[in-house]
């Protein structure tokens, strides 16, 4: 069947943009094609530093002729019902037939060729495209991230007519910039085109230019001995700024090696876009570094590397004035400073915001195996480096510098680590706290940023979430749970007060969901009003392995069941309260009786004791009589004595099962 191509040939795209892209100009012809009835075989989009492309398969030539029965008003609506159907659907009244009481419409059309589609859908999504920034150009009012200069549109091996502000489409696109004097080539389908931009010297799949970034630095620096820093998110951006990428080798001056290796690697990164190559046989860094250059130079690169080589000099320069000045400078200097930086207008200066986190830092610190007074002291300089010049120019290095200063000045490693590790994790592939210092003050920081913003009710609210608050919660949730902490969280200060243990409980679910266990078994063990994170966990544990057994689902059953009775009593009037009374007849409700009376002191017994498996294998021995009881005995009996008992059993049913966990929020 027939192939779409489009190309939308532009001036640079910003490289963290492209990805985004491709995604949006595949998921908006997707959508447009299938509202027109036009189903493809196959789709895929490209991005690359100056066009997006897109390829589909297998369309129709033309939409499907449509034979449609429209259903309108029922006979003898108000006329203004039946004249908003008529120019609905462009039927006339002599067109309409009765049928059980209701007015049908027969609507019929033929297929518009697929090109004619295709044409209004590609300017439709050129001028909808949802760019994070865009731009106009020149007189016109067309909106794109950068000038758009072409549109290659092709159907069959046919040019799609599509024109509009200025542009026009055709067979054309254009290859590299500069290799190739960017010689301008015709396209008439996906394969042509692929093969036309390579000799051209583009590659047009991003993974492809990922893929051969990788595998030249990888062969320049095995032949050096030498072994890359590798680097995902550099990757993606490098390979977003070349469409003909060529890895080149570039040494630097040995003499900055001298700074911490963060440093060398941020300044090459942020600034330069390269990457760092270390020696392997002991692990550091290297004196070279590794530039993907955007063209094949004649000479190998020595020219590129050589130029680059002095611009990181001064770069590097710059890092060495800051580390040398920051270390004048001093942690007493930096926390003046720190007076004067707003936090927020509601929560006052960054340095009180310090003294927050140091008095909840010595709160916790006993909690997490820490001394109160170095947690405090680690607290009081672990946003220090906030002031220093180095994390003014890289603030991805905060904390991470503060531990290098905190080591220059001749503080304990143990508080210089906790400086580092005060921010972890950011990130669910980031490393939680080594220490009980940095536990205590990491703990510390994340707690107060929840209780702050909760307290001015500055709460995330669907996707939006300014002050990171979902990833603080989910740091706390990953420290206590990961160590193993025993800290009732409703015993820090401003947590109860901010009602923020459903917050917690929302993002334990996220946590537990991708270890694959159930969002409601959360709410379940969540109701119990327990804060103990580490128990709600092992809670949790416990009743998704005992509702996965035969006993457990049963039981789950029962309970719904006696739930379902209660509540249907309970309209009537108020259940009856006390103890059950011990019967003989019948043998069924006996045996609930006395399974109900074993149960209790294994239950608490277990659950005093945490073993909340064995507290599980408690709650199965009520499955036999439960499933007895509701076969055999009828619980709204005619004799008053005789229900309410078995009113007071099914209560006593549910009260025990409820010690472990809230069953009427358990939905599997």
């Amino acid at each position: 069947m027939p192939q779409l191509l489009l190309e939308l040939f532009s001036e640079e795209i910003p490289a963290r943009m492209q990805a985004q892209a491709g995604r949006d100009l595949e998921r908006m012809m997707r959508d447009g094609l299938s509202a027109a009835g036009l189903i493809s075989e196959g789709m895929k989009a490209f991005a690359g530093p100056r066009r997006l492309a897109l390829v589909v398969e297998g369309l129709p030539i033309a939409q499907a002729d449509r034979d449609e029965e429209l259903k309108g008003p029922r006979v003898g609506a108000p006329d203004q019902a039946i004249d908003g159907f008529l120019r609905k659907t462009g039927l006339t009244r002599d067109q309409l037939v009765e049928q059980d009481g209701v007015w049908f419409g027969r609507s019929q059309s033929k297929g518009r060729p697929t090109t004619e589609i295709v044409a209004e859908l590609v300017e439709a999504t050129v001028r909808n495209f949802p760019w994070p920034k865009s731009m106009t150009w020149g007189s016109g009012k067309l909106r794109w991230v950068r000038p758009l200069q072409r549109i290659l549109c092709v159907f069959d091996r046919e040019i799609v007519p599509i024109a509009f502000e200025g542009l026009e489409a055709g067979d054309l696109s254009q290859g590299h910039r500069f290799m190739g004097s960017g010689g301008v080539f015709r396209a008439r389908d996906f394969d042509e085109y692929r093969e036309a931009l390579a000799g051209h010297y583009v590659v047009l799949d991003p993974e492809e230019r990922k893929q051969r970034i990788l595998e030249g630095a990888r062969t320049l620096c095995f032949a050096r001995n030498l072994e890359l820093v590798e680097d995902e998110g550099l990757l993606d951006e490098v390979a977003g700024l070349a469409e003909w990428p060529v890895p080149v080798l570039g040494d630097m001056d040995p003499a900055f090696l001298d700074l911490p290796p963060e440093v060398i690697r941020t300044s090459m990164r942020t600034h330069q876009k390269y990457f760092a190559v270390r020696d392997p046989a002991t692990g550091k860094l290297a004196p070279h570094f590794l530039v993907v250059a955007n063209v094949a130079a004649e000479d190998g690169g020595r020219t590129i590397a050589a130029g680059n080589a002095k611009v990181l000099s001064a770069r590097l320069s710059d890092a060495r004035f800051f580390w040398d000045e920051d270390r004048k400078s001093g942690f007493d200097a930096w926390n003046d400073k720190l007076s004067g930086v707003t936090y927020h207008a509601k929560l006052g200066s960054m340095a009180e915001r310090v003294e927050r986190i140091a008095t909840l830092a010595h709160h916790l610190a006993a909690q997490v195996g820490a001394d109160p007074t170095q947690a405090h002291q680690a607290a009081t300089v672990a946003k220090s480096d906030l002031a220093s010049q180095m994390v003014g120019e890289f603030p991805e290095l905060q904390g991470v510098m503060g531990r290098y200063y905190a080591l220059a000045d001749g503080k304990d490693a143990a508080l210089a680590d906790a400086i580092r590790d005060h921010y972890r994790p950011q990130g669910p592939s980031d490393e939680i706290p080594t220490g009980p210092l940095g536990t205590a003050v990491a703990l510390a920081d994340k707690l107060d940023t929840l209780v702050g913003f909760f307290s001015i009710d500055e709460k995330p609210t669907g996707s939006r979430d300014p002050y990171a608050l979902r990833r603080a919660a989910l740091g706390v949730i990953r420290i206590i749970l990961e160590k193993g902490l025993r800290l009732p969280l409703n015993s820090v200060p401003g947590v109860q007060a901010q009602t923020l243990m459903p917050f917690f409980a929302d993002r334990l679910k996220v946590t537990l969901r991708d270890q694959g266990k159930r969002f409601d078994l959360v709410d379940a063990v969540f109701a119990l009003n327990d804060d103990d994170l580490v128990r709600i966990v092992a809670r949790v544990e416990a009743l998704d392995a005992f509702l996965k057994t035969e006993d457990g689902a049963n039981l789950l059953a029962g309970y719904r069941r006696a739930a379902n009775i209660l509540k249907a009593e309970e309209k009537k009037g108020p259940l009856p309260q006390g103890a059950p009374t011990e019967v003989a007849d019948p043998a069924e409700e006996g045996a609930l009786f006395a399974a109900l009376s074993a149960l209790g002191p294994k239950l608490d017994a277990a659950l005093e004791a945490e073993d909340f498996t064995a507290a599980m294998t408690a709650l199965a021995a009520l499955r036999a009589p439960v499933d007895a009881f509701f076969e055999k005995v009828l619980v709204n009996s005619d004799v008053p004595a005789e229900r309410d008992n078995r009113l007071r059993l099914l209560q006593q049913v549910q009260a025990a099962m409820g010690k472990v966990a809230d069953f009427s929020l358990v939905t599997g």
